[in-house]
């Protein structure tokens, strides 16, 4: 049976207060997709071009908003799970996750391995906002410190530790999945992102991977060093929109290195996972899963050519 044209279509009351409860603490919201993390309206490469694209694809950072009628208008028509944009609202949530069911035991998860970072760096991290997702994961809310301007990153940190800032969001409090509900677990301030793990997301990895591929690839052909240079240097500046394309692609040809023997796949894990994390807004999970398709695809199409002697 059709509800009523008198009766708003999908009107949650609980949604709509927890969309609201952002903007008390200045956070920009914008709507989920019902019962998912993913952004609600169009994709960029769906993109009309027309209403409120009329001048240019609107990403979800971009429609974030505090406006509250905005926002009861939204959530009053639909029952949409709650994003925040992480950058507008001057955020950096550190997200940590759970490990995989078919990870070995003893991986370290988000928070063994941010443990270790600190320990590492003989610091601590002070008492802040923190949320329970449904996975069993924590998000720690910070605040950018004054002048900074943090993008989101993957496995840059650690072992299963994201961040979210500029380019980024997480899925606010009050927000469901079928795995169950975004919760909040301590409800204080959000303190500043303390100064050392600030200077640990502003070095730049990509230097590092830079010289790592060059050590490793030295010996090899110049045919094979450049290979891995050219689709490391593709998927690193890959714009929104074509990363994960221009991901897949890379990782199918340099498969098809790993399977002629020219280079381990753990090498080519490892290039590609740190030249995506410059400009991540999936989680390393999602990346990953990205790079094993493409080279599991090409090796089992690229039968290997070197046999031992």
């Amino acid at each position: 049976m059709t509800q009523p044209a008198s009766e708003p279509r999908g009107c949650n009351l609980a949604l709509l207060s927890a969309a609201l409860e952002p903007v008390a603490h200045d956070w920009h919201v914008f709507p989920l997709r019902p019962g998912e993390k993913r952004p609600a309206g169009h994709a960029e490469r769906l993109c009309p071009g027309t209403g409120r694209c009329s001048n240019g694809h609107l990403k979800p950072e971009q429609r974030a908003t505090l406006d509250r009628d905005l926002i009861v208008a939204a959530w009053t028509g639909h029952p949409y799970n709650i994003g925040i944009a992480t950058g507008p609202s001057g955020l950096l949530v550190v997200d940590l996750d759970v490990l995989k069911p078919e990870e070995q035991e003893g991986t370290p998860d988000g928070v063994q391995s941010l443990l270790a970072l600190c320990e590492r760096a003989g610091e601590t991290l002070p008492a802040t906002y923190q949320v329970r997702t449904p996975s069993g994961g924590r998000h720690l809310y910070f605040t950018q410190p004054d002048g900074a301007r943090l993008h989101s990153s993957a496995g840059r940190l650690g072992h299963h530790i994201d961040t979210r800032g500029w380019g980024g969001y997480v899925a606010a409090p009050g927000s469901t999945t079928p795995q169950g509900a975004y919760t909040v677990t301590d409800d204080r301030t959000p303190a500043v992102l303390p100064e050392w793990l600030c200077s640990a997301l502003t070095e730049r990895p990509r230097q590092q991977s830079d010289q790592t591929m060059a050590h490793s690839v030295e010996s090899r052909s110049g045919y094979t060093a450049a290979a891995m240079r050219g689709e490391v240097h593709n998927v690193a500046t890959a714009g929104d929109g074509q990363r994960n394309a221009v991901l897949l692609r890379a990782a199918r040809a340099l498969g098809r290195l790993v399977a002629s023997g020219d280079l381990g796949r753990e090498e080519v894990e490892e290039a590609l996972s740190r030249a995506v994390a410059g400009n991540a807004t999936q989680s390393q999970r999602y990346y990953d899963d990205v790079i094993a398709r493409g080279l599991d695809w090409s090796i089992a199409h690229n039968p290997q050519r070197r046999t031992g002697a």
